[in-house]
């Protein structure tokens, strides 16, 4: 009704520039008569909590599908620790792709390389093309090719790129408003990066502030958009200077602030050596997990094909000497009335 008398002219102390602000107030009322989950009352909506089905974002690769029981839930921070060239980008363009490919849409923020070489990646990926190939494939085969991905999947992919440290949340929510009123795009899973070359929502460019606090505020704010669009996101970081030839990267060994793998809902680590080029494999370390075990596939290795940007599952066989492995690998050792015998009651 406010608005009203302001449009109708009624209304001389507002001007039509605050009727949004009216509005927003008017909507942000709220009738929830809840006051917290009572744990003796509310039984039973917790035990209908505990059996309700979770949608996930399933990988395609079969350990990481095991170490996230099935995927990554909605309103999720994941982060790939990785060292310069090892293969942050590769991991995550080819996860996009893979999305893509099982009908999800996907939206994939680049603040690092153009918006044309992301989707070269993924033009790789798709096409199962090397990239040397694929700047010699004739245009009629190009054609052919981009078809048979458009007819196997109803998923998007859309790439949109920033330029570097200067776009933050409040821009990824500006465009995922636009992409939703301009091309009814919503995405389910989102792909930034990466963090640490976006700019902070809160903390002013140029303050003096050290980079433990801007970097965890970023995180923070990503996390917090997760959660406001009720999607996982999935982003990297680079290791410090002594993890970057490390062989066993930790927590300890994220740049610039230790904030990051505390507000992560996931972190794993990339790792890469001669003897794994060689072998045509990465090896991925679980640095924290709060979907499952982490000592559960503790270590795993994943087949890379650098040439195709793409990742894929090696035989168990090939998972052999991986230290660390976890039940997965190795049946635990059976108990029975012997193994207690000397053991006082």
């Amino acid at each position: 009704m406010g608005s009203i008398s302001i449009l109708d002219g009624k209304d001389k102390l507002h001007d039509k520039g605050q009727i949004p602000k009216i509005l927003s107030d008017a909507l942000a009322v709220t009738f929830d008569t809840s006051v917290g989950h009572d744990y003796l009352e509310n039984s039973d909506d917790r035990y209908e909590f505990y059996h309700r089905h979770e949608e996930r974002i399933p990988f395609d690769l079969e350990f990481f599908n095991k170490i996230t029981k099935g995927g990554l839930p909605a309103k999720t921070l994941n982060i790939a620790l990785a060292g310069t060239g090892v293969g942050k980008s590769l991991f995550m363009c080819h996860v996009a792709a893979g999305n893509m490919s099982m009908g999800k849409n996907v939206l994939y923020i680049t603040m690092e390389m153009a918006e044309e070489r992301i989707a070269e990646r993924i033009d790789a990926n798709l096409l199962n093309v090397s990239l040397d190939e694929l700047i010699n494939l004739p245009k009629d085969l190009y054609d052919k090719k981009v078809e048979k991905v458009k007819s196997k999947t109803t998923g998007k992919l859309i790439i949109k790129e920033y330029p570097t440290a200067s776009a933050s949340v409040t821009h990824f929510r500006t465009l995922l408003n636009e992409l939703n009123l301009k091309k009814s795009f919503v995405p389910d899973i989102i792909f930034v990066d990466y963090l640490n070359i976006c700019c902070s929502s809160r903390i002013k460019a140029g303050s003096n502030i050290n980079s433990y606090t801007y970097v965890k505020s970023i995180a923070e704010e990503l996390r917090g958009l997760a959660v406001e669009f009720g999607v996982p996101i999935v982003s990297a970081t680079q290791t410090t200077r002594s993890g970057y030839n490390s062989s066993d990267p930790g927590l300890e060994d994220t740049s610039e602030s230790f904030g990051l793998p505390a507000t992560a809902d996931l972190m794993f680590a990339l790792i890469s050596s001669e003897e794994l080029e060689e072998m045509g494999q990465l090896m991925v370390k679980q640095l924290k997990n709060r979907y499952n075990d982490p000592t559960y596939y503790k270590r795993f290795t994943v087949g890379i094909d650098r040439a195709k940007m793409k990742l894929y599952d090696v035989e168990q066989s090939g998972q052999e000497g991986v230290v660390d492995a976890g039940p997965g690998f190795a049946e635990p050792k059976k108990l029975n009335k012997k193994s207690f015998d000397g053991f006082k009651v």
